[in-house]
């Protein structure tokens, strides 16, 4: 080739042609090398394809020959190009070797220079072969290359070739949809429409995949339902996805439209591309098996289905699947399945996705489990004679080690061999009298033979053998002391063993252990568990020690004792690099020690918690790119990927000091949609294939049309984006070591500014990290004394820091939430330590910060004030005389009673704070200590805060403010029972309000804590306020300036009112409807009538149950507490129903009224009223409480802590009740309105001074009757929810409210001169009666309700009509008539 100085083009040509001879194209001058191969043509089919050989007698051979040619001028090339297209194959030879034909000629390979270089691709349908692309460079950004094949670009020419080679033909089988029905006929292949479809689709296939490279054939193979599915096959190499969707888009064009194609339906899937293989070709159950696929096709989308589960299988602690390119040339994924079970066995397939395409291969996974052959049990007498103990595997495998163990009382050890061309092993041991102990005839121990296999499986098999003893032995007894001896170091168990004869005895009560035998070998965060049963059931401990002699914490293990034994099981739930070692199960009689152990291995690998992240979230342009980050504080040997949804990239490692960092630049146009939020992932995998995610990082991809702000760390945003980023990676980090906490930056304008800095500095995270470490720890309780000693002396020494700093301060109450956990008994030096971090976080200069830390809508205050009543909790001391504590912000005193002559004294202790000007008492009478003497002693211990309260929320409405000391009061036992305490506070009531003892409930809102006074009394005497309570946590005192005193006037008469009210109001009802069921054929004789009496009997009945489940609601509740909650329950929904009811009958009341008002000439059927009226009266009501209590009840906050009544401070659920009331007082007042306004309109012949007297008399009447009627007195109700509403809308309410069932009785019921009638002609009275039917039948009627009076006019004109309306004869023909007369029914 020549030099890239002089040549402008180069190509190459591969030239067929038979027999032996020299070509001839007069291009002599011009070949610059040509190559010859001799050989069978076999992958050259597709050329041949294309041409007609015509030859006679033996077949000739065929031979390919590589030419290059070279051109000064690049131009040259596309007419050579034509002139090849434009021959016909084959070309004969002449006239002196007609034996020579050529079967064709293209051009392969192409080299244009490009810059300093020269850039040969391969035209389309070649490629080069692969070992050239592995041993010469690519130039990979070559843009012509077909996306998703390997190498087609080399820099350079290779001298010897080979050259571009023809792609190797590949079976496509593809389907596409038709959207047209399916017929049946397209089932049977010799039916005429199957014919018809399969030549019509093939011709049109043909015509659109002949533009292929290395097209042969295509063939319909079916049709299957889902419109029409067709089902075909393509011959050819493999094609780009591009070239393929061209192919497509020529196919749907060739084919008749009424076939309907769906051009988005084709799919492809590929053979013979997926090179599948598995790990080990034997696998055992508890094998670590790893399935690779590899395809010459990039993509990293590759899928695994188990087929047998029909699921596709995820990243997770069993399985893991790794896809990665290599050389650029390869597409790897692999899937381990680690601790392999039979359930896992059965086909997998990998399948790698390409577009349209789809490379799928399938494979079985066999699991076989280990079986190892060999004699349970053997004898052995301990003559000082070898004996051999043999264990075979079943399937003859090489296996990676086999282990002997033994567990018993004696230990007698031996030598092992083991066979790999028989996969045996055999164990040879040798006992004489000095290893059998004296009177130990038959002592069993068992020797277990574990196979293990070079992937991780391992199975095992016991053999017991029995050693039985030939004699006594002098220096046997030495012997038994340094068996004992020998156990005593093991336990790390220091004891001094007596005489022989104790010795002896102790040693029959020992016990078989028997501890879980499978290895134990996890990784940091997993958990395990260690079983240990003993034989017998008589022991007086049971322990657990490490190998370094520290005694397990008991909280980590449990232990049971059954009728013939006991076991104790050790859990760990999340393991750490400390739980690695030895550990001894110890069962303890008397000075006999039976002991198991068992090892432990702790692979490292990071908790999720402790993987740093970078960015938390990020946005970036759609053409951008980002650094994903991923650090952990450790150096090891992990495999870390980052995984963008189902793509899984390498990492690469960057140290920096003890710091570890992955990262990974991610390119946005690796992700073909945009705008996309994906979320990203790091995965770290340990040498034992262990894996951990960590926490999620999002990734927003963005066009970028409004993004203002851009910084190469924080990402992209628009105005207005609120963007959190880990301090550690912010600007804020420190040089003292990473810092914690989160930054939170907005986009303003044009730059990142922020917005709120939570940032942890370095000392005070780096105590916090080792904190989340010490709670995991198997020795917590022996490094709790330390790590409070540091963290009193750090928080001392960065109190200035702290007072700045939110995100320190909250760390720091962290920390000691933690700690107070760690179940342990607290001395007075590590409760000093406690309440001198205390101090400092509660120092008022630093109460600032807590403000700023309680915008973060934390209960930071909340969790400190627990954590030190736990820690007081945990405070034990042998001092009976007491223990004090005194600091600037906190105190604390206790006291320990013992039973005897101390337990007949009460507790009272004083505290004084004269910085804060405040003091406060606490006392419990000697009669409630008793209760608690009965088992042990106790231990009494109160703390005080003179600042706390200042930091605590206020209650749950808001309007109250703690104003005094907090005292939290604690002992170290259960209380069940009612626990009397007494409290006294100076009463600072410089802001006015009536003071209320109240404890901090940790249970309130959502359990984040607030005020309650439940179970609290206060009591006032000049300068001190007296608080008496029936529990003990918290305590502290309230001001409520806008609530009205407990005590006062104003509170009695409002009770007074309710409780008279409510007693008339159930008298009325019941007379009520006592009054309408006696006149109710007389009043309801026309659809009006009878609408208004059914709405007035509804709402006097819904009452009327409402207000007796109110008085059951009040006996459920005693003073503070609910007696008995399932009933409270029943009773608030039953309350809020009928409450409802009353409310829907009102509104079906008003309602009608306007119905009424405004159709006067329409008539809906009763039928049709009544259905509508029950369903609003009923329905709707029953709809909004039952959907109240089931969207609350669940988590138990439908009712209130402390009244049968729906709950207000949790859930709001108060709404239900009070949104739908509300809305129908404002529907009802608007009808009201609109009834008056028609009301004052001048009838014809009135008046003018006549008509002014009447309206105001008429308006005053309408008032009267709409309101009870229409619920409009619980108007008033609303302006008593807002504070400091005025004592007349109080009274106003309750008086209305209250009397609600009387209005009812006078105004809907007695006052309608129907009912009157119908009363006096059901009971003939008097001659009063006798002379009002007389006037009746006159046309007239009673005074207030006559038709010739002026309202009675008014009431008339409201519905159109004058004159006089006779009240006896309601029955008329004239439709009219009978709505005047309805409409005036409803009125009266």
């Amino acid at each position: 080739m020549k030099s890239p100085g002089r040549t402008t083009l180069c190509f190459v040509i591969i030239v067929i042609y038979s027999s032996r001879v020299t070509l001839n194209l007069n291009l002599e001058s011009i070949v610059h090398p040509w190559i010859l191969h001799e050989h069978e043509l076999v992958g050259e089919e597709p050329l041949r394809q294309k041409r007609a050989v015509a030859m006679s007698g033996p077949a000739a051979k065929e031979y390919t020959v590589d030419i290059e040619i070279s051109f000064e001028n690049a131009s040259f090339l596309e007419p050579i190009k034509a002139y090849l297209n434009s021959l016909s194959f084959p070309i004969q030879g002449n006239d002196t070797d007609q034996a020579t034909n050529i079967l064709s000629i293209g051009v392969t390979t192409v080299c244009r220079p490009t810059g300093n270089e020269i850039w040969c691709s391969c035209e389309t349908g070649y490629r080069w072969p692969q070992e050239q692309c592995l041993h010469n460079l690519t130039c990979q950004e070559h843009g012509s290359s077909p996306a998703g094949h390997h190498c087609s670009c080399l820099k350079g020419l290779p001298p010897k070739g080979p050259y571009c080679q023809l792609k190797r033909a590949v079976t496509l089988r593809m389907s596409v949809r038709l959207n047209v029905g399916f017929q049946e006929d397209l089932r049977n292949s010799s039916s005429a429409l199957y014919r018809s479809y399969k030549t019509d689709l093939e011709t049109a296939f043909w015509k659109g995949y002949s533009i292929l490279p290395g097209f042969q054939l295509v063939t319909v193979t079916g049709f299957r339902p889902g419109s029409v599915v067709v089902s075909y096959e393509v011959k050819t190499t493999t094609p780009s996805p591009e070239l393929m969707h061209k192919a497509n888009e020529r196919v749907s064009q060739k084919l008749n439209q009424t076939y309907k194609m769906d051009d988005s339906s084709f799919q492809a899937v590929t053979s013979n591309e997926t090179k599948f293989s598995i790990i080990p070709e034997i696998i055992f159950e508890g094998d670590t098996v790893t399935l690779t696929c590899e395809n010459e096709v990039l993509s990293s989308n590759v899928s695994w289905h188990h087929v047998a589960r029909r699921a596709d299988i995820q990243n997770s602690s069993r399985f893991s699947i790794y896809t990665f390119v290599l050389n650029n040339m390869t597409s790897v994924s692999r899937l381990m399945i680690y601790n392999i079970t039979q359930g896992d066995a059965g086909d997998y397939i990998c399948k790698l996705t390409l577009d349209i395409f789809e490379y799928e291969s399938r494979k079985r996974v066999n699991v076989t489990p280990i079986r190892i052959l060999a004699n349970e049990e053997m004898k052995v007498l301990c003559d000082n004679s070898p004996v051999s103990l043999n264990c075979c595997s079943e399937i003859n495998v090489n296996w990676s080690k086999i282990e002997w163990k033994q567990e018993g009382k004696i230990y007698v050890p031996g030598d092992s061999e083991t066979d790999s061309d028989s996969s045996c092993s055999r164990y040879t041991l040798t006992a004489d009298g000095t290893q059998c102990l004296s009177g130990s005839a038959g002592t069993a121990v068992v020797y277990s033979c574990e196979f293990i296999s070079a992937h991780g499986a391992r199975g095992s098999k016991n053999i017991e053998v029995t050693f039985t003893s030939v004699g006594d032995n002098p220096s046997h007894k030495g012997e038994v002391h340094e068996f004992l001896r020998h156990v005593m170091e093991m336990s790390t168990v220091q004891s001094t063993t007596g005489n022989s004869l104790e010795t002896s005895k102790a040693r029959e009560q020992q016990a078989n252990l028997t501890i879980t035998q499978d290895p134990i070998s996890v990784s940091e965060g997993q958990n395990f568990s260690i079983k240990c049963i003993s034989d017998v059931s008589n022991y007086d401990e049971v322990y657990w020690n490490t190998s370094a002699g520290i005694k397990i914490h008991q909280r980590f293990y449990t232990t049971r004792r059954y009728e013939n034994g006991a076991e104790s099981v050790l859990t760990v739930k999340t393991s750490t690099r400390e739980w690695n070692g030895t550990y001894h199960c110890i069962f303890r009689y008397k000075k006999s020690y039976s002991i198991a152990t068992k090892d432990v291995t702790i692979h490292p690998l990071p908790l999720e918690s402790n993987i740093m992240v970078d960015p938390l979230e990020v946005a970036i342009l759609c053409k951008g790119s980002h650094y994903f980050k991923c650090c952990v504080e450790e150096d090891e040997d992990y495999k870390v990927t980052f995984q963008v949804n189902s793509l899984s990239f390498p990492a690469e490692k960057e140290v920096n000091g003890k710091q570890v960092c992955y990262q990974f630049n991610f390119k946005a146009n690796s992700i073909p949609w945009c705008p996309k939020t994906v979320d990203v992932f790091c995965h770290f995998t340990n040498a034992a294939n262990n894996s951990v995610r960590s926490p999620s990082m999002k990734l927003n991809l963005v066009p970028g049309e409004n993004v203002t702000c851009h910084d190469p760390s924080i990402g992209v945003g628009e105005p207005g984006k609120v963007i959190q980023k880990l301090c550690q990676f912010s600007n804020r980090s420190s040089r003292g070591g990473p810092v914690g906490g989160i930054v939170t930056y907005t986009c303003v304008g044009s730059k990142w500014n922020v917005k709120r800095n939570d940032c942890i500095s370095a000392p005070i995270n780096s105590l916090l990290r080792l904190a989340k470490a010490l709670i995991k720890s198997p020795a917590q309780d022996k490094k709790l004394p330390t790590y409070l000693k540091d963290l009193s002396s750090s928080t001392d020494q960065m109190a200035h820091e702290v007072s700045s700093s939110p995100g320190s301060l909250g760390a720091i109450v962290n920390i000691l939430d933690l700690l107070s956990t760690v179940p342990t008994k607290v001395n007075l030096e590590m409760m000093m330590h406690v309440l001198s971090t205390v101090n400092v976080i509660l120092d008022k200069p630093i109460l600032s910060t807590w403000k700023l830390l309680k915008q973060q809508q934390t209960n930071h205050s909340s969790q400190l004030l627990d954590s030190v009543e736990r820690f007081s909790r945990a405070l034990w001391s042998e001092n009976s005389t007491g223990l004090s504590i005194s600091q600037t912000n906190v105190q604390m005193k206790s006291v320990v009673i013992k039973r005897g002559p101390r337990s007949g004294k009460s507790y009272k202790q004083n505290f004084l704070f004269p910085h804060s000007d405040l003091w406060g008492n606490v006392a419990i009478d000697k009669s409630q200590l008793e209760s608690l003497q009965a088992h042990s002693s106790i231990i009494i211990v109160t703390v005080a805060f003179p600042t706390l309260q200042s930091i605590l929320a206020h209650d749950v409405q808001g309007n109250n403010f703690a104003n005094n000391l907090v005292m939290t009061t604690t002992v170290n036992q259960t209380i069940t029972m009612p626990f009397r305490i007494s409290m006294t506070f100076k009463n600072n009531n410089s802001l006015g309000g009536k003071p209320q003892c109240v404890f901090w409930n940790f249970t309130l809102a959502n359990h984040t804590g607030g005020w309650d006074s439940s179970g609290c009394h206060v009591k006032v005497e000049g300068n001190s306020v007296f608080c008496s309570c029936d529990h003990l946590t918290s305590f502290s005192i309230l001001m409520s300036p806008d609530s009205p005193d407990p005590d006062s006037l104003l509170k009695i008469l409002l009770d007074i009112i309710s409780y008279i009210g409510l007693c008339f109001s159930i008298l009325s009802l019941a007379t009520c409807l006592v009054v309408e069921a006696v006149v109710w054929k007389s009043v309801t004789k026309n659809r009006t009538s009878y609408m208004r009496h059914i709405c007035i009997v509804n709402i006097a009945a819904s009452l009327l149950v409402a207000d007796i489940w109110f008085i059951v609601a009040s006996t459920i509740r005693d003073n503070y507490y609910l007696l008995n909650e399932t009933a409270c329950v029943a009773a608030t929904f039953f309350i809020h129903f009928f409450y409802l009811s009353v409310f829907f009958w009102m509104l079906t009341l008003g309602l009608m009224l306007f119905y009424r008002l405004v159709f006067i000439l329409h008539d809906a059927s009763k039928s049709t009223q009544k259905a509508i009226a029950f369903s609003l009266g009923y329905g709707c009501p029953l709809i909004i409480s039952v959907i109240t209590v089931a969207a609350t009840q669940p988590q138990e906050v439908y009712i209130r802590k402390n009244a049968c009544w729906l709950n207000w401070d949790d859930t709001k659920a108060l709404l239900a009740f009070v949104i739908p009331a509300l809305m129908i007082v404002v529907v009802n007042v608007t009808i009201t309105v609109v009834v008056i306004t028609k009301i004052l309109r001048p009838s014809v012949g009135d008046k003018p001074n006549k008509q002014e007297k009447s309206s105001l008399f008429q308006i005053t009447k309408s008032i009267g009757v709409l309101t009870p009627l229409l619920g409009l007195t619980w108007g008033f109700g609303l302006a008593t929810v807002f504070q400091g509403s005025n004592a007349v809308f109080h009274i106003a309410f309750t008086l209305l409210n209250a009397f609600q069932g009387l209005f009812i009785l006078l105004f809907g019921c007695l006052w309608d001169q129907k009912v009157q009638e119908a009363l006096l002609k059901k009971f003939s009275l008097s001659r009063w009666s006798s002379q009002h039917s007389k006037s009746t039948s006159l046309g007239s009627s009673t005074p207030v309700f006559s038709m010739s009076s002026p309202i009675s006019r008014r009431f008339n004109n409201l519905f159109g009509k004058t004159g006089t309306y006779n009240v006896s004869t309601p029955e008329t023909t004239s439709s009219s008539v009978e709505n005047t007369s309805s409409a005036y029914s409803l009125l009266n």
